[in-house]
């Protein structure tokens, strides 16, 4: 999506309202609106089913339609809205039939958890691997800017122990072997 952006800036507006976003945030939200509709559309068609059947399930419209076929259902067979005969009097059929229901839903809506755990672990990683890089070349920044205050024989202005600090690589299964021991302890 092209947004319109002045020279000087090459900060994008989108629409007249709001402060105006950097380009690259603005390539970054149409990359991830463009990458979850190519996900909606490679769902299977079982899983696009489940999905409306758990987004109707989980709406007002199914409360209000189940409150109204169920209290039909009970005014009827209980004999206090008699516009016809009662065909379950001790309401075992109605039973039955909510059990069976809450079966199906509870089946939908696991579904639906299942792809969206998924989804969720696949940002949690794509997540980890930004921090990741990010950590990696920040590193790589804070060397190249103290070579080069070593070489203008400039003041850091900080302890060269926290320098060497944040020189050091860190590993990422070293920091969750010690989230797992603080964890055990």
């Amino acid at each position: 999506m092209a947004s319109p952006q002045t020279e000087e800036t090459g900060v994008c507006y989108k629409g007249s309202a709001g402060p105006p976003i950097s380009n690259i945030l603005d390539r970054n939200i149409d990359a991830l609106i463009s990458r979850r509709a190519q996900e909606e559309r490679s769902l299977s068609l079982q899983q696009k089913a489940a999905n409306a059947i758990t987004a109707f399930v989980g709406s007002m419209t199914f409360i209000y339609i189940h409150a109204v076929l169920f209290g039909l259902w009970i005014l009827i067979n209980v004999g206090w809205l008699p516009i016809l005969p009662a065909w379950d009097p001790s309401l075992v059929v109605l039973a039955m039939a909510a059990s069976v229901e809450a079966i199906f839903i509870s089946t939908f809506v696991l579904i639906s958890q299942n792809r969206m755990a998924a989804e969720d672990d696949k940002r949690a990683d794509l997540s980890l691997q930004i921090a990741l890089l990010n950590e990696h070349e920040t590193t790589k920044l804070v060397t190249m800017v103290s070579a080069i205050a070593e070489k203008l024989e400039a003041d850091p202005q900080v302890a060269t122990e926290e320098i060497e600090e944040m020189q050091k690589s860190v590993s990422p299964e070293a920091v969750l072997e010690e989230i797992e021991r603080q964890n055990s302890d």
